[in-house]
């Protein structure tokens, strides 16, 4: 399976000349799947601890509009989250994207912070309690947005069921990087699957709130960094050998708890 992950750019303008640049690298690299950033199709309103119910609703207009261009990666599938309103409860929910099949929501975002920069709590609601795998591009494959990724016994449960792959579209500053790196490669050897993460990113120019740190990356099921864009190389796409994660169910130390 040819796996893409990215950093894309939180400055809209910028966003919109990177979005034409990952359509034509993934394109150019056959992938089969792309895994988006967390929300990545509006500013990041957690930024600020003021819950705004028009900026909201702006959000989720504008993903809805950009989900419309998803087509443009056709034939591969696609993997993000989305802001929306549902059952008059807002929430951060995981989706997939076919071209046969249109939007899939696959997960709720369950695990929200509240702290500076990223107020999530008070944007929108915790979602429900279930963290079951689907197939995308032929990959069995779990879903921890952002903060879910530190919830050791959902990436246990998904290699428990046989999980291919967790997808862990996130929206993380730069001062934590390493953090997050070690959270990518401490759950893939719980799981005994692939781990992949795609990021916003602030770019010099930018005036945010809250810096994001880019670096998308894709880890192995034994915790080794096998692949993490920059800003020199802002999409990466690799070849991922799904029967790795098969066998890696059956090596230590998963066979002690799966």
């Amino acid at each position: 399976m040819r796996l893409t992950v990215c950093e894309l750019p939180e400055d809209r303008s910028a966003f919109e000349r990177a979005w034409n640049d990952l359509v034509d690298h993934v394109a150019a690299e056959e992938s089969d799947l792309v895994l988006l950033p967390e929300m990545p199709f509006a500013q990041w309103l957690p930024a600020s601890p003021d819950d705004d119910s028009a900026a909201w609703q702006q959000a989720v207009t504008a993903h809805d509009e950009w989900i419309t261009c998803l087509d443009e990666f056709a034939p591969a599938t696609v993997l993000l989250s989305r802001p929306t309103i549902r059952h008059d409860r807002r929430l951060n929910e995981g989706l997939m994207w076919t071209p046969a099949d249109g939007i899939e929501t696959t997960h709720e975002k369950r695990y929200l912070p509240e702290e500076p920069g990223f107020w999530e709590a008070s944007w929108y609601d915790s979602g429900r309690r279930e963290f079951t795998p689907v197939k995308c591009a032929g990959a069995l494959t779990g879903f921890l947005i952002c903060t879910d990724l530190w919830a050791a016994e959902k990436a246990r449960s998904y290699g428990q069921s046989g999980a291919h792959l967790i997808a862990n579209p996130r929206a993380t500053e730069a001062c934590t990087l390493e953090k997050w790196r070690a959270g990518g490669q401490a759950m893939s050897v719980v799981s005994g699957s692939f781990v992949a993460s795609s990021n916003r990113v602030t770019i010099e120019d930018d005036q945010s709130d809250v810096i994001f740190g880019g670096e998308g990356w894709i880890v192995d099921p034994d915790g080794t960094m096998i692949a993490r864009t920059s800003q020199g190389q802002p999409f990466v796409t690799i070849d991922v050998d799904l029967d790795v994660a098969e066998r890696a169910k059956e090596t230590y130390p998963r066979p002690a708890f799966l």
